[in-house]
């Protein structure tokens, strides 16, 4: 999800040189940083950038290397200062705020306007125009990074479920040790059951069952591994699907390491949970 492109061009007397950087978020962030005179194409730029990724933080930034920089006429819209000015006088009889100050009402949303100069208005189709190029080819690092990715992901989900298969056929998972397990727990339950009514000692044994194996958890976790699998097999934007699967196969790995009847199948889910970060992180720089 990281890249960095830049073009540089020049048209109609105006020269530029224009910027984009990316870097992995969860969601979507995007900041554009222009010269004066140019704040009406900011909205479309969003909207370009929108359209090409679904996560990333995203900055565009463009600088004008012509002569002159694009020049912009400023009026002050009076009827919004006027209502401004209003409703803080009367906040300011009544003693809850101070006397305002200039640059402070000039920076309130709606009391400054920019007007479009001719010369604004000849650069802005420039603008859109090479932004459409940039973004693309910042698409283009990103896809190109993404196919780095890919393979690297791939082989560590091999490695979760070839781990989930270790678990699974560990011999202290097998029928008779579960069986055995079960009656030793239950044996000195019943042994200590002093206190205990009928209806509680039921309770404890049917918790017992439940903590016995981790049976429920392997077979989920091979569901998240196919799952995860099949989105990669059906391409498009998998990033934040991922990121959901990922917090899937950090739960089961938590509950077959609190669930492990045996020290080499806790160390064995140790080694799941460490592989499970990796993917986690690597998940981060997917689109």
């Amino acid at each position: 999800m990281t890249g960095f492109a830049s073009l540089e061009g020049e048209k109609d007397g105006v020269a530029w040189q224009f910027e984009a950087r990316s870097v992995n978020g969860r969601g979507l962030d995007v900041r554009v940083r222009l010269p004066n005179g140019l704040e009406r194409v900011e909205p479309e730029l969003r909207r370009l950038v929108a359209a090409t990724f679904r996560r990333g933080n995203v900055g565009l930034s463009l600088s004008l290397k012509s002569g002159e920089a694009v020049s912009a006429r400023y009026s002050v819209n009076e009827r919004q200062l006027g209502a401004y000015l209003d409703a803080i006088q009367a906040m300011a009889a009544s003693g809850s705020v101070a006397a305002p100050r200039a640059d402070g009402l000039l920076a309130l949303k709606g009391v400054i306007e920019t007007e479009v100069t001719d010369e604004a208005a000849t650069v802005e189709p420039i603008v859109v125009e090479e932004a459409q190029r940039l973004v693309a080819a910042l698409a283009a690092v990103r896809r190109e990074e993404g196919a780095h990715i890919v393979p690297v992901v791939r082989g560590q989900l091999a490695e979760i479920d070839r781990l989930r298969a270790a678990i699974d056929a560990h011999p202290e998972r097998s029928l008779e040790a579960i069986k055995e397990r079960l009656e030793r727990q239950i044996d000195d339950l019943v042994a200590h059951r002093e206190g205990l009514s009928q209806e509680r000692l039921h309770q404890e044994a049917a918790l017992m069952a439940t903590r016995a194996d981790v049976r429920e958890e392997l077979d989920r976790l091979a569901a998240h591994i196919a799952a995860a699998t099949k989105l990669f097999d059906e391409g498009g934007p998998i990033g934040r699907k991922l990121d959901f699967l990922c917090q899937e196969f950090n739960r089961e790995t938590n509950t077959i390491c609190s669930k492990a009847p045996h020290h080499a199948i806790t160390a064995l889910g140790l080694e799941l949970k460490a592989v499970v970060e990796q993917v986690r992180e690597q998940v981060q720089n997917l689109e």
